[in-house]
């Protein structure tokens, strides 16, 4: 057998050699059973590829079609590393990959790209862009007349030219195209379309774990409309189709435009309507897209269904599985989410605790400093204070005799606090009203009662340095009443004239008072 085989690929040009290898690269068929298979296909890869995965049957139309002057095409391979080192593995030790899904590749169409002229070249070239649009509306015109041939009989280039002819739009844009044109050529229907592109219809079927299903309609095709209104508008088909326990996303094309005719040939459509069911296959790996249902040419409703049915009902499980993993994992990243956050929210109200405790240390701290200073300054005040008392003793003039004539004579009424009562002296008439208060502040230094008292007044006698005395109290009239400020300007003569009746009140703060 291994000689027969060496000798049949002797006897092959090189042209079907390079196809043998295509094709054996993808299928991972025996070369014995894939050289029949090729022959029976014309050497046409991408037919002998759709008969292996779906089956082969009669399609003489096809292959006579492909026959002619086709040449065959490379496959574009795409893999991920994870796919090309378990092909490298498997070729090495002879695993086969026939029960391997195709992988699913991702289509993104080039940006269509525009360019804008200079202005001054633009209305330059305005008469022949009029003349060139008139031309270009009679040639789509014609075209618009020839679309209604059959295929069968509509040369080949004139499908390219109905292909060209459309304008290329962004995938939303074209998604949009295609649903209006779906309406309008083949009436309302109740099935929802994908609105984006062909890539971000698999992206959301790989991120949501959910089926493709990927239509592709030719409208030159005669078997398009009765598939479309037989077949995919059939109400079990629609109902099959949009039940949320089967988790279909569906994605539809048209072949005339770019991005449905590049997603035509990645997937290797051979014959229209076509219909592929895609989805991720975990099992094959974590990150890959593979082909799980073709479905070529015009087919009846319940075939439909049951194709769709049983490779979801295959892959369905696999898919579950892999929710399951994910909610877990979601779950436990949401529990541990909320043990971190807990745990912050502890750590911040500890934080939030330990930063009042420092902040009320250093409070305690900062108030018994500032007690400490404010006792430290009223201690030295009262020392200054001591001191001017017993300097402004010595200054206060004695009390003249009676053979002054124009003496003043006082009646102070003292404070409460201080205990003395009634005092009456004699003033000289030129004393001034300051002399008055300094007799009050200094009168227990005048007239001390106890030895302490007067070993205090004995003391040093020297006018303190940068002090400037404040009187506790304040002297008045009483009738009627008067409050005298201790001013050296103004006698008291001039004020109270031989004699007068006064009152000593202690000043009270603000705060205090309050």
């Amino acid at each position: 057998m291994a000689g027969e085989a060496a000798l049949d690929i002797g006897q092959l040009s090189a042209e079907q050699q390079q196809v043998l290898q295509q094709y054996t690269d993808v299928t991972g068929q025996e070369v014995t059973d894939a050289i029949p298979l090729l022959e029976r296909s014309q050497w046409n890869v991408q037919i002998a590829i759709a008969k292996f995965f779906d089956g082969e049957g009669p399609d003489l139309v096809a292959e006579a079609q492909a026959a002619q002057n086709q040449v065959p095409r490379v496959a574009g391979r795409h893999e991920t590393l994870h796919e090309t080192v378990w092909s490298d593995i498997a070729h090495q030790h002879g695993l086969h990959r026939a029960n391997r899904t195709p992988p699913a590749p991702r289509v993104v169409p080039p940006r269509p790209a525009t360019y804008q002229a200079p202005s001054l070249i633009s209305l330059f070239l305005s008469p022949f862009r009029v003349v060139l649009r008139v031309f270009a509306s009679l040639f789509r015109l014609v075209l618009y007349t020839l679309s209604f041939i059959p295929q069968s009989l509509r040369p080949r280039a004139l499908t390219s030219s109905l292909r060209k002819s459309r304008r290329s739009l962004l995938p939303k844009e074209a998604a949009g195209r295609f649903r209006r044109e779906f309406e309008e050529s083949y009436g309302t229907h109740d099935l929802t379309f994908f609105d984006g592109g062909h890539a971000q219809a698999l992206d959301t079927a790989k991120k949501d774990l959910k089926f493709l299903l990927t239509i592709l309609i030719s409208p030159e095709h005669d078997d398009t409309e009765s598939f479309i209104k037989e077949t995919l508008f059939d109400p079990e088909v629609v109902a099959f189709i949009n039940d949320p326990a089967n988790n279909i996303i569906v994605w539809g094309g048209n072949v005339l435009d770019s991005e449905a005719y590049q997603v035509s040939v990645e997937y290797m459509c051979t014959k229209f309507p076509f219909s592929c069911l895609v989805c991720l296959t975990p099992k094959e790996g974590s990150t890959r897209m593979g082909i799980v249902k073709r479905i070529a040419g015009p087919v009846t409703s319940s075939v439909f269904i049951a194709g769709l049915r049983a490779a979801i009902e295959k892959y369905a499980p696999d898919l579950q599985s892999v929710r399951d993993e994910r909610a877990a994992q979601d779950m436990a990243r949401n529990l541990r989410s909320e043990q971190d956050s807990a745990y912050e929210r502890s750590l911040a109200i500890d934080r939030e605790r330990a930063r009042q405790r420092r902040e009320a240390a250093a409070a305690a701290a900062e108030a018994e400093r500032r007690a400490r200073e404010e006792a430290e300054a009223a201690e030295r005040r009262e020392k200054l204070r001591q001191q001017w008392r017993r300097w402004r003793a010595t200054t206060i003039a004695p009390e003249p005799d009676a053979s002054m004539k124009d003496a003043v004579r006082l009646a102070l009424n003292m404070s409460q606090s201080s205990g003395r009562g009634r005092v009456t002296r004699k003033f000289p008439a030129d004393a001034s009203l300051e002399d008055v208060y300094a007799f009050v502040e200094c009168y227990d230094l005048l007239y001390p009662e106890s030895e302490d008292e007067k070993a205090e007044t004995e003391e040093s006698t020297e006018k303190p340095k940068d002090y400037e005395h404040k009187y506790a109290f304040r002297i008045a009239s009483v009738m009627p009443r008067e409050v005298f400020e201790p001013t050296v300007s103004v006698t008291i003569a001039q004020k109270m004239g031989r004699g007068g009746n006064l009152i000593v009140e202690d000043l009270v703060d603000e705060e205090e008072e309050e």
